[in-house]
Order: structure tokens, then C-alpha cells, then sequence
């Protein structure tokens, strides 16, 4: 996929900033190339629960944030995190006591 479309699809408007800060996203997820698709998959897949993948400003990984309005849908939200995690094995990691996972790559 197309940098430029990807930021669209996540939701940013594409500039030289925001290509830069995928591409070095994309060189510290190990399997990459295995899981884009299915991070975007995701990503649709948690709309509806208002939750979202964005790009870490803080690090050099996806996010993803649950910013859901009530509990069940914050769950719904968790329980599909944990089934990409455990269908595409995908490393993730869950900040304490905040509603936010880390993509961390492709469990090799």
C-alpha cells in the first residue's frame, strides 16, 4: 500500500513529516509487510467502538486507542485487540492504566 493512501486510510493528511514518521513506524515493526493489511483491517474493525490505530508521536510504533463511551463497547474494543493479536501473531503491548495498546511487529 501506497504511504500517502495509508495516511489517509488512518485518518491523517499526507505530508513529507507524516511519510517520514511511517516509514520509520514501518522500519522498527519487525513483519511489516505480513501485518499491514490486517492493522488496517483492524483499524475498520474498531471504528464502531470508537477506538482507532494512529501513529505514536512518543515512539517509533503504531497505537492504537480505545476511546470508547461505555464499558461494554470498551470491551468489545479490547477483545478484538486480543483476537488480532492472537490470529495474525502480532506483538502488542498494553500501556498501564490507559486505554492503549502498542504494535509492536510480527511474532516470528
Amino acid at each position: 500500500m501506497q504511504r500517502e493512501a495509508m495516511l489517509t486510510q488512518l485518518g491523517y493528511i499526507p505530508n513529507e513529516a507524516l511519510v517520514k514518521q511511517l516509514d520509520d513506524i514501518i522500519e522498527s515493526t519487525p513483519g511489516y509487510e505480513k501485518i499491514q493489511k490486517h492493522i488496517m483491517d483492524l483499524n475498520d474493525h474498531l471504528k464502531v467502538n470508537n477506538a482507532y490505530i494512529a501513529m505514536s508521536n512518543s515512539n517509533k510504533h503504531f497505537k492504537i486507542k480505545i476511546e470508547s463511551p461505555t464499558p461494554a463497547l470498551a470491551e468489545e474494543a479490547h477483545e478484538k485487540v486480543a483476537h488480532f493479536s492472537e490470529k495474525f501473531k502480532v506483538d502488542i503491548e498494553k500501556l498501564d492504566k490507559k486505554e492503549t495498546y502498542y504494535i509492536l511487529g510480527f511474532e516470528e
